[in-house]
């Protein structure tokens, strides 16, 4: 996993919590403070619903010219002000003795029953809600039904512009909305910050573990945290134990490789001794074919020990104009012509010896049946998805008598030679097999466009 796509993760992670927890918390801030609002703007009509009831239930003085002096004089202008949205009412609901008084505000229009709508009675003996009033205002309205006996009974209404509930409640929204969404901004940036300064060493770790993979490194180094330094202690020690059971094996392989060819060449040594005896030539063929076959499986141990080693990495273009000018000094008395097209950029991730070896078979090969001109081509293959690798492919034309598809699936097999007039074991190509296919590569012989035989070598190649 890389540390950017993880860092990228954590952010979109923090981001939707962020969002998400300021989101419910504001909604939740809004809706207390809206029922807060509510409670208060609640207090102020009970207060002027309870004047009006001590006004109500007050027995008329005969000698005051203007009853309804008191509830006109709550201590509210808008009351007195027409259609303002602060109204009140006293009604009958004796329908024997109708009878009803309200504000001036209430001008000659009438408020509706909240007893209508099927609002219950709190446990204070209210009714509160919301109503449209007239000019199609909305209203926040209490009522309370009172009982004076004989002297009938009554439904006491005081409603107050609910504007004021919804243009405090939006003020306090727009505050709490700029609030948050700095503190948003606050704590991405935080994020950010933690995210980009905690993963540092995480992407410190990538890249060296890619210097180390290409090459330009051999070991992590640098101090890292408490938390990640066990990390780069135990990659260390895993690379530290590759390094040493590689060189262990191209010792035992040695090793091996001397063990052997000391008794071959004894057994040589007393088989030529007897000349051209049809026995001793029967041994000397058969040791022939142990020493191609010891050095064939020894080359492959010591090239797949070498393949566990991490880092190595081989220019192409020097590799291929030296082959170029070695081929032209080997074949100059043929007059072979060799061009070469190499991509500048190309890198093989092996060790050049390797290199040298498969691609040197393949232009000694084509300069062995080439008539005139033998063409090396190199080229760089994009990596088939994100994340992975190039690849190098090293193409070799000759303008020869070419192989037929027969002969081509024939020649790369090990030993097999078409022509037992040129040069050679019949190893090379399938060595170039072998040592292409532990790499992860391979070989594909075709008909070349200039008249002979094409063979297109691929390779792992270095981004």
């Amino acid at each position: 996993m890389r540390a950017n796509s993880l860092a990228t993760r954590l952010f979109l992670s923090a981001t939707a919590w962020v969002v998400l927890i300021l989101t419910i918390t504001g909604i939740a801030l809004s809706t207390v403070y809206n029922h807060s609002v509510e409670r208060a703007f609640d207090r102020r009509l009970n207060l002027y619903l309870r004047t009006v009831i001590a006004d109500v239930t007050t027995p008329d003085d005969p000698g005051d010219k203007n009853p309804d002096k008191a509830i006109q004089s709550l201590g509210e202008p808008l009351f007195e002000l027409p259609l303002s949205g602060w109204y009140w009412r006293v009604s009958s609901t004796d329908p024997a003795k109708p009878e009803s008084r309200s504000s001036r505000s209430l001008w000659d229009a009438d408020l509706p029953k909240l007893e209508d709508q099927g609002i219950p009675l709190t446990a204070s003996g209210v009714r509160l809600g919301y109503v449209t009033g007239p000019e199609d205002q909305r209203l926040r309205m209490v009522e309370r039904p009172v009982d004076l006996g004989t002297e009938g009974k009554y439904l006491v209404t005081v409603a107050g512009d609910a504007s004021e509930i919804f243009e405090e409640t939006r003020t306090f929204d727009y505050y709490l909305a700029g609030t948050f969404a700095a503190l948003s901004v606050g704590l991405l940036l935080t994020t950010i910050f933690q995210v980009r300064f905690g993963l540092a060493p995480l992407k410190r770790i990538s890249d060296s573990l890619a210097d180390i993979r290409s090459g330009k490194a051999e070991r992590l180094v640098g101090k890292f945290p408490v938390e990640i330094a066990p990390l780069a202690r135990e990659t260390n020690a895993l690379i530290d134990a590759n390094r040493a059971i590689v060189e262990r094996s191209r010792t035992h392989a040695g090793n091996l490789a001397h063990a052997i060819k000391t008794p071959l060449s004894i057994i040589v040594n007393e088989a030529g001794a007897h000349g051209l005896d049809p026995f001793a030539m029967k041994i000397l063929e058969q040791a022939d074919v142990m020493r191609n076959q010891v050095t064939h499986h020894l080359e492959r141990a010591r090239i797949a020990a070498r393949l566990t080693m991490i880092g190595t990495v081989t220019e192409v273009p020097p590799v291929i104009e030296a082959l170029k000018r070695t081929m032209e000094k080997i074949h100059r008395d043929r007059g072979i012509v060799i061009d070469i097209a190499v991509h500048p950029g190309a890198k093989f991730r092996g060790e050049r010896q390797d290199l040298e070896e498969m691609a040197g078979n393949l232009v000694d090969n084509a300069c062995k049946w080439a008539e005139q001109r033998v063409f090396i081509e190199v080229l760089v293959q994009p990596p088939a998805a994100s994340g992975l690798d190039p690849a190098v492919r090293i193409i070799v034309d000759d303008d020869g008598r070419g192989l037929s598809a027969a002969e081509r699936s024939q020649v790369a097999r090990r030993g097999q030679r078409l022509d037992e007039s040129k040069p050679g074991s019949g190893l090379g190509l399938s060595i170039v097999v072998d040592l292409a296919q532990l790499y992860g590569g391979n070989l594909k012989l075709a008909a070349a466009p200039i008249g002979g035989l094409r063979a297109e070598l691929t390779l792992p190649g270095v981004a």
